[in-house]
């Protein structure tokens, strides 16, 4: 499990702050009247908040990985 985080936080971190945003995005956003399929429901906002953020959170280059590239 130690393994496991250590070669993927910076997505799980993504994932995180990317669905406690899609709620937030909800709770004070959101659409009022049901018609928007992703902001109607705080658990669809959540979702796309997570996703969005797992992509951009390892859409930056890890510096350590490059270093070890270079070094070879």
């Amino acid at each position: 499990m130690k393994k496991i985080f250590n070669q993927h936080w910076v997505l799980l971190v993504g994932v995180i702050f990317g669905t406690i945003g899609g709620y937030l995005y909800w709770y004070f956003i959101g659409c009022n009247n049901g018609t928007c399929p992703i902001t109607s429901s705080p658990i669809n906002s959540s979702i796309a908040g997570a996703l969005l953020g797992g992509l951009v959170f390892t859409s930056f280059p890890n510096s350590k990985k490059n270093e070890n590239k270079d070094k070879e």
